[in-house]
């Protein structure tokens, strides 16, 4: 038992995606990543979509496929501590639909920028080899798998 611990979720991790108006500023975080990118002069339109998209999936990759464990305590001793924000996600659960946005946002995103970039051949493999990254370790099969005891730790 936790002494002092507000809130009522074994782990909070698992629910904070699910939160009221969570999606919306993850899509106002994009669109203003975006924005604050071309805003900057000697950006071209094309080099602003693929750093965006660049940008987001390595933000993506390393928040929810590299870090391990919570920040907060939890009661469930020490599970959460050798999975990523991934994997607690829904409480492991497959295809909420929380996974299906976090899966679909890159890959609109992804869309977006190989429109925008003219499906220039330097621009679509950044950006598709970034896309890649992301939605590899999203598999249902790649649960908790450690390639090559990359993060095992």
């Amino acid at each position: 038992m936790n002494v002092g611990v507000a809130h009522s979720e074994v782990n909070p991790n698992t629910r904070v995606m699910n939160s009221r108006g969570m999606w919306l500023t993850y899509a106002l975080g994009v669109g203003m990543l975006h924005i604050v990118l071309l805003s900057i002069p000697f950006f071209s339109v094309p080099v602003a979509w693929t750093l965006t998209n660049v940008i987001h999936n390595l933000g993506m990759y390393v928040f929810l496929h590299a870090v391990k464990g919570t920040p907060f305590e939890t009661p469930d001793q020490g599970k959460a501590r050798l999975l990523t924000h991934w994997e607690q996600l829904d409480y492991g659960v497959q295809f909420t639909s929380s996974r299906k946005f976090f899966t679909i946002s890159p890959i609109i995103l992804y869309f977006l920028t190989s429109f925008y970039t003219k499906y220039d051949p330097t621009h679509f493999i950044l950006n598709t080899t970034s896309l890649l990254t992301v939605l590899i370790p999203k598999l249902p099969q790649l649960h908790g798998v450690r390639i090559f005891g990359i993060n095992k730790y």
